[in-house]
């Protein structure tokens, strides 16, 4: 007798092969069998008119404070995510000296946009090294399975003191060090080490984080230690508008480690057709089997504009800075008043603003590329619905259209601006990307840009937009939508436990009403320690996730079961 069996679901496997009806047997944790129809369990549960799925492998997070705190991961698990990979873009808190807890905590929100008075009350630290921080997430319990990556900015600045901060060169002793710690790191349990080149992320206005213009001698040095040890993933965020020109040395060290190398590939509006020729290298590297990983993501980069967020085109105004610090009832019978708004959508006014740059006009002002995101939101808009397009039909200004569009819903309206990957105002670029062997799913980014993106529902759209409700192109297969964010991103990390429902694997699974399944708009809740804010996106739709055959979700809420941990190097298949 199997200990639960899943009774009568569409099995969608993560192998990508075409789904079936029949049973799954549970026993010990993991898979036991999958067939049409099984004995008993001890537990059935009913998935008749479900879809039955891996659980989501997302390797791309940014939950390295909150994994401290939050044993769910939330909102992750509303999505149907059981393995996590935090550490990425070259930043978390270890290895840390105690002299610089509050500085890498600013590099974090900064980056990434977490509230740093939310990690300083939130982050009890009970380490210093790399290993001491993977034996205190072992020590705290959890829902589901998480991994880190060693985060190159925090490992500088740990070996070079204010030196890597303000970007010297790496000695070769610094370089040994930092090898060595690396050594230590990885074989303690590290899943990778991961670094930044991007002049997108900043920390202190105008600051970058360590490591970014490392020489080729640290970052090689560095990322050498991967194949010495014989596994783990190299990540990088790169420098979106050069691209290519690193290609060459991550080819060459995926070639020589014989280990993932992953960088991110997005679409910029500046160089729109770039990634065809990054996506046409990729081509030759996978005919040379060198694993060369561009990271995707399922959709836009969308940044969210709201007067409860951190971002929208009125917030330089000098009008603006007086009402954002009120109340939110004040602050909404203030923005009611039609003289504010006469005077929040005078240009002049906006424009006189000594915060008001190219860099804050191209963030708050690029009406053509700026779109409601409604109540049920819409990740790929036409142009005829932007706030450019509006304001011209109706014979309005655009910052008046967006305004009126800020101030629905009571005032919690939400102004989406894909900031990457629309450049061509539809998703045809990632629907190529999508169904490229030497592509990753990743930049989900949970826990990650509170204030103004919320991209963490993106495994649930991999299914609700590209395999179903897409109109303004061709979907793709459900069963190529659930293998690229398990068995693939499971693999290119080297978990081989998980991603696939077949026996020997961990029972990491989804129960999903598939046609019920649906994303509601992202909120704004004050729920992170200290009160802090940040934007929520939950799912409906998952009848249950389980968790190494427990079930940690059902129906959208946490059953209190907490079966996940901590996962130290690769993970192998039982049997």
């Amino acid at each position: 007798m199997f200990d639960t069996l899943i009774r009568g679901g569409t099995v969608v496997d993560g192998s990508g092969q075409p789904r079936f009806t029949g049973d799954i047997g549970i026993s010990d944790g993991r898979i036991a069998e999958v067939g049409g129809k099984l004995g008993a369990g001890k537990r059935e549960i009913d998935a008749h008119g479900a879809i039955v799925t891996p659980g989501w492998v997302d390797v791309h997070t940014h939950y390295d404070g909150q994994v401290t705190w939050d044993p769910y991961l939330s909102p992750s698990t509303d999505h149907g995510v059981t393995s996590v990979v935090m550490g990425n873009c070259g930043v978390g808190f270890a290895p840390v000296h105690a002299d610089k807890r509050d500085w890498l905590i600013s590099v974090m929100e900064g980056v990434e946009d977490i509230p740093g008075t939310v990690l300083a009350e939130g982050i009890d630290w009970q380490w210093e090294s790399f290993p001491e921080y993977l034996d205190a997430l072992e020590r705290m319990p959890r829902a589901l399975d998480v991994g880190a990556q060693i985060p190159h900015s925090a490992l500088r600045t740990y070996v070079m003191g204010e030196r890597g901060i303000t970007h010297d060169e790496a000695t070769p002793t610094d370089i040994q060090a930092m090898v060595q710690l690396v050594r230590e790191g990885m074989r303690a349990g590290a899943l990778g080490f991961s670094t930044s080149r991007t002049i997108i992320h900043k920390y202190q206005g105008r600051k970058y984080p360590p490591g970014t213009f490392a020489s080729p001698d640290e970052i090689l040095g560095i990322a050498r230690v991967l194949g010495e040890v014989g596994h783990g993933v190299f990540q990088m965020t790169s420098n979106h508008y050069q691209m290519e020109t690193e290609l060459p040395w991550m080819t060459q060290l995926a070639r020589d480690n014989n280990l993932p190398v992953a960088f991110a590939l997005v679409q910029t509006h500046q160089t729109p057709d770039t990634w065809k020729r990054v996506v046409a290298a990729l081509d030759e590297t996978h005919r040379d089997n060198v694993p060369l990983y561009g990271a995707v993501a399922g959709r836009p980069a969308g940044i969210l504009m709201a007067w409860l967020g951190s971002t929208h085109p009125f917030m330089t105004h000098p009008l603006w800075q007086q009402i954002a610090p009120l109340p939110w009832d004040q602050k909404l019978a203030r923005l009611r008043d039609p003289q504010v708004r006469a005077q929040l959508t005078d240009m002049a006014a906006l424009m006189g603003s000594a915060q008001y740059d190219t860099r804050t006009a191209y963030l708050t002002q690029s009406f053509h590329k700026m779109y409601a995101l409604g109540a049920e939101p819409d990740y790929e808009p036409p142009q005829e619905n932007s706030i450019a397009a509006i304001a011209e039909r109706d014979g309005r200004t655009p910052l008046e259209v967006a305004y009126d569009m800020l101030m629905d819903l009571d005032g919690k309206g939400i102004i989406y601006f894909p900031s990457f990957n629309y450049a061509y105002n539809d998703l045809c670029q990632l629907h190529v990307e999508l169904q490229h062997p030497r592509t990753m799913m990743s930049l989900a980014d949970g826990g990650a840009h509170c204030g103004y993106i919320c991209d963490v529902s993106m495994p649930t759209y991999m299914l609700t937009h590209w395999a179903r409700d897409r109109r303004r192109g061709p979907t793709l297969p459900l069963e190529l939508m659930v293998q690229r964010q398990t068995r693939d991103t499971a693999r290119i990390y080297g978990l081989e436990d998980r991603g696939l429902l077949q026996p020997g694997y961990l029972a990491d699974v989804n129960i999903i009403d598939f046609e019920r399944l649906r994303i509601p708009p992202p909120y704004v809740a004050f729920d992170l320690p200290a009160g802090g804010r940040r934007l929520v996106q939950t799912a409906e739709g998952y009848r249950a996730t389980l968790k190494a055959g427990e079930t940690i979700m059902e129906d959208g809420k946490p059953t209190g079961a907490l079966p996940g941990r901590l996962m130290r190097g690769p993970q192998r298949r039982a049997g």
